[in-house]
């Protein structure tokens, strides 16, 4: 098609934020074939045999439009933690609950900020809003900086606890000064907290500007549905319901959602299953020699040794592509001086981490 002279293009027409943004990349996700999968922090195990059973009995129903405000889902959340259904907003995953608060919070005028290393679709989500995203560095310790926090400028800070990649639990007393010090909306994601050893929902209600970020997609082994939700003042989720999709939450993703919870048992029986099987690898990895940080997620930042005991960025890429030619699937981030030289490795099953390990001794001997 043709205007004129000129060959009509879609991306002239497109805002200027989004014309030279890059998008967020997903891990690697194979098709077919026998690849140990752990890079991106999937539970290796099915969701509640419950679910299954809820979704199905929805089926018959997809003709009509699910609740809007996934209201019976809210109610229950809300009866979790503690709340009021008024406190908790539920998205289509928690990449969507970020989304909309970005929406809300930021803009070319309104700067939001995040600790960096951390999830890398946060300055994507700023972007899309064409608002800056200011990072704020952590050292090789991992200590919250409190001061750098309270003293930044930005609508809204987005802090992961336990943070992604590394697994580091932050001291909750930090996160609490962190918070009260901040002017603007503190967003406290806590996609991996059930695997933690504390979490900050009990900040809801009593530090107005908090907001606490959950998924179902990891504990509780429901990716594939994409729920997630936030818990927050009735004023913040007020808010976040002015700009949401009218039905943006499926109906099978809230049946599915609403059976998880209800499956108290079983949850926590995952959750043990992860936290034991990470305890020994954890172990297994010390006892190759590696630097690991202590993790309170279903996965382990591991700073890679060779059979000289050598690290660095050389080092990390060397193992990381010995894995996948071994057909292991583990997460590398090269564009952070503090990353460079780690590989973030899901928790899967008891015997595929033992493979990994078996592995890591292959690739010291090939050295």
């Amino acid at each position: 098609m043709k205007k004129g002279n000129t060959q009509w293009q879609a991306t002239h027409r497109a805002l200027p934020q989004v014309q030279s943004m890059s998008a967020y990349v997903p891990g690697m996700q194979p098709q077919g074939g026998d690849w140990i999968k752990l890079n991106t922090n999937e539970l290796p195990y099915p969701a509640s045999p419950t679910v299954a059973k809820a979704v199905a009995d929805e089926v018959e129903k997809l003709r009509l439009y699910p609740s809007p405000t996934s209201q019976t889902l809210r109610e229950h959340v809300a009866n979790i933690h503690g709340l009021e259904p008024t406190q908790v907003f539920i998205g289509n995953g928690c990449d969507e609950v970020l989304a909309i608060l970005t929406r809300v919070f930021s803009g070319a005028d309104s700067m939001a900020a995040m600790s960096q290393p951390s999830y890398s679709l946060y300055p994507v989500l700023a972007t899309i809003q064409n608002a800056h995203m200011q990072k704020i560095h952590f050292d090789r310790d991992m200590l919250l900086p409190v001061g750098k926090i309270a003293a930044c400028d930005a609508n809204m800070f987005i802090l992961t606890s336990p943070n992604a990649p590394t697994g580091v639990e932050f001291d909750k007393a930090a996160i609490r000064a962190a918070a009260e010090g901040f002017d603007g909306v503190f967003v406290i994601d806590e996609t991996y907290a059930d695997f933690a050893s504390y979490n900050c929902t009990d900040f809801v209600g009593k530090i107005p500007n908090v907001v606490v970020t959950r998924t179902v997609s990891k504990s509780y082994g429901l990716a594939g549905l994409r729920v997630g939700y936030a818990l927050a003042s009735a004023e913040i989720i007020s808010l976040m319901d002015k700009v949401r999709d009218s039905y943006n939450v499926n109906r099978l993703s809230q049946a599915g959602a609403l059976a998880a919870f209800q499956d108290v048992a079983y949850h926590e029986k995952l959750i043990a299953e992860i936290k034991a099987t990470r305890e020994t690898f954890y172990n297994g990895l010390l006892k190759h020699g590696f630097f690991v940080y202590p993790t309170g997620g279903n996965f382990v930042f591991a700073e890679a040794r060779d059979a000289n005991g050598k690290s660095g960025a050389t080092v990390a890429k060397s193992l990381y592509e010995f894995f996948r030619a071994n057909k292991i699937l583990v997460r590398y981030f090269p564009d952070d001086s503090l990353t460079e030289s780690f590989l973030r490795i899901s928790i899967g099953k008891p015997d595929q981490m033992d493979r990994l390990l078996e592995v890591i001794d292959l690739w010291r001997k090939n050295g």
